[in-house]
């Protein structure tokens, strides 16, 4: 199984289980916490500029409850703006890049039912790798978006400054993925 939870309107196909609080056709839950869904059963979640809606302890519980969904060896996925590249364009005054052009992936604002959420916290490498520590998810490290089985939907993974100029621009999300480790003592899993 594999899930893309925050969705929105894209649609990965029926493949995928489409998890997002919107109203589209393609959804199958709103569950965000995939409670519905048994443990160790997804081989995927990917979350794409969601997690930072959450702030730092309440992140610990999303993704453990992520990591129980997880089967051992499952992949999370995780896209989130990324820190480090946004104010080091700011600095630089890249491509005249002014304050108001970080204030959308730093800050966000997205209409959620009848409230407007933003986002709570930021990430560079190092930060988001100790959440995910915490949680004790293992092998952290960087993905590349081109080479995932969901390249072709253009989602927030794919954010470049200037916009949508993927051959000279600057990735500006930090994309990142690691495990649900196990490991084997007197032929009994034991789950992490």
């Amino acid at each position: 199984m594999k899930f893309n939870v925050g969705c929105g309107w894209r649609d990965f196909g029926d493949d995928w289980i489409h998890i997002d609080a919107g109203d589209y056709k393609h959804l199958d839950s709103d569950d965000i916490h995939l409670y519905d869904y048994e443990h160790n059963s997804a081989d995927l979640i990917y979350a794409s500029h969601v997690i930072e809606y959450f702030d730092r302890e309440e992140i610990k519980v999303l993704l453990s409850d992520w990591k129980d969904v997880l089967k051992p060896n499952g992949i999370l996925r995780l896209a989130v703006p990324n820190f480090e590249k946004i104010v080091s364009l700011y600095i630089k005054g890249y491509n005249d890049y002014k304050l108001d052009n970080a204030l959308g992936p730093l800050y966000g604002k997205m209409p959620m039912g009848n409230e407007t959420i933003y986002h709570k916290t930021a990430y560079d490498f190092s930060s988001l790798k100790k959440v995910l520590e915490e949680v004790d998810f293992k092998d952290i490290r960087h993905w590349n978006w081109e080479a995932t089985e969901h390249s072709e939907f253009d989602d927030h993974s794919q954010a470049y400054l200037p916009h949508l100029d993927k051959e000279n621009g600057t990735l500006i999300s930090l994309n990142m993925e690691c495990v649900k480790w196990f490991h084997l003592i007197k032929n009994l899993y034991l789950f992490t």
